[in-house]
């Protein structure tokens, strides 16, 4: 908000879209770098997914099978956060894909990160995808920014995927 009270109101419009999350036109250069980043960040994400399915077991149990729970925990979210920073700085704050996508993906594939992981990269871009090409059409020649698109289509379905959890959740117990 400091931001956006301080500069000009020429500025003012692109910092309003992009905080809604915008995917406008970005140079070459930007988006090859920033996928570089983006894909690099998952490859090495990748590597650690056996690790990572080690850790649903529990953290004695993966301590008893040789992984090293802080370590894994740590580099997991380290990389999770560069590569959300990376597509934050890229296209803003696109809203409810990183929650609704790969709890989405876990429901019907299952929570094997070998599988997970990149099934979650795939829906989660077709997702953007298909939400941005709503946006560019449901008003045209107008635009609305995507992040109005996925909040409304993330927000429905994050309540839905809340419920089941919590009925879940009151059956264990």
């Amino acid at each position: 908000m400091l931001m956006t009270s301080l500069i000009n109101s020429e500025q003012l419009r692109s910092t309003i879209m992009w905080l809604m999350g915008s995917i406008g036109e970005k140079s070459f250069s930007t988006l090859f770098v920033s996928a570089i980043f983006i894909i690099g960040g998952i490859i090495v994400l990748f590597t650690i997914t056996q690790k990572l399915n080690v850790l649903t077991f529990g953290t004695s149990e993966a301590q008893s099978l040789g992984v090293n729970p802080k370590k894994i925990t740590f580099a997991a979210f380290a990389l999770a956060s560069f590569i959300t920073a990376v597509a934050v700085g890229l296209s803003g704050l696109v809203g409810f894909v990183g929650l609704v996508v790969p709890h989405s993906v876990r429901l019907v594939f299952g929570p094997d990160h070998r599988l997970l992981l990149p099934a979650s990269a795939l829906l989660g871009a077709a997702f953007v995808v298909i939400c941005d090409t709503i946006a560019r059409t449901i008003i045209a020649p107008a635009q609305l920014p995507v992040g109005v698109i996925t909040a409304i289509i993330g927000g429905p379905v994050f309540l839905i995927l809340l419920s089941r959890y919590s009925k879940k959740v009151g059956t264990l117990r």
